[in-house]
């Protein structure tokens, strides 16, 4: 890992920028403020101009990621209409996505420990982006008889859990957990299984 130097005037960013390179070359607990400093070519008192320390440092890479996320999920969602299905389904896909594309950001949202409500904004982003998933659960709910039907957040969050579940274990490298399948397939399978299960796709012939 080179030095990314820090010379285009936003070292707010540029200390961000580095974290998120330290974090996936370390994970989220395994780099300093320091480090941090170094990477972005300042010295490590200018960090705390903009970050209280390296907690509020991951804070803002997972608010940046939350803000990347969300807008990914309603692109997904919106490519996806008008059928409801297939909104669904991109959402699902969405995530897988954006965690191969944005790790970084990806550990510093779902793995570093920072709560989504250590502030407001990083609480609302997060809302936003869940709030599009749970939006494709109850459109797709509205085919499911009342009687039935699961409540739209419990079905969002199935969907989210079982995306979670396909990235921790398949699709980032983890030792010893490699899958003889694609994580796009497991993924696509895994909510074939569970939207048979509630009757909205046909079974296989």
């Amino acid at each position: 890992m080179g030095k990314r130097g820090y010379h285009h005037g936003n070292l707010r960013q540029a200390l961000v920028d580095a974290a998120l390179d330290l974090i996936r070359e370390k994970g989220p607990t395994g780099f300093t403020l320091s480090e941090a400093a170094k990477q972005a070519g300042v010295t490590p008192a200018a960090v705390y101009r903009h970050f209280e320390g390296r907690e509020d440092l991951i804070a803002e890479a997972a608010l940046q990621g939350y803000e990347i996320f969300a807008d990914l999920m309603q692109f997904a969602y919106d490519k996806g209409q008008p059928s409801a299905l297939a909104a669904f389904e991109a959402t699902g896909r969405a995530y897988l996505a954006f965690a191969r594309k944005y790790p970084g950001h990806y550990i510093a949202m779902f793995e570093s420990g920072i709560s989504v409500n250590r502030t407001p904004e990083l609480a609302a982003v997060r809302q936003r982006a869940w709030n599009v998933l749970e939006k494709a659960a109850a459109d797709l709910g509205k085919h499911i008889p009342a009687e039935k039907r699961p409540p739209a957040a419990m079905f969002s969050a199935h969907i989210w859990a079982m995306s979670h579940g396909v990235v921790e274990l398949f699709a980032r490298n983890s030792p010893g957990t490699q899958s003889p399948f694609p994580p796009e397939d497991l993924l696509e399978t895994g909510i074939g299984v569970y939207l048979r299960g509630l009757g909205l796709i046909p079974p296989d012939e």
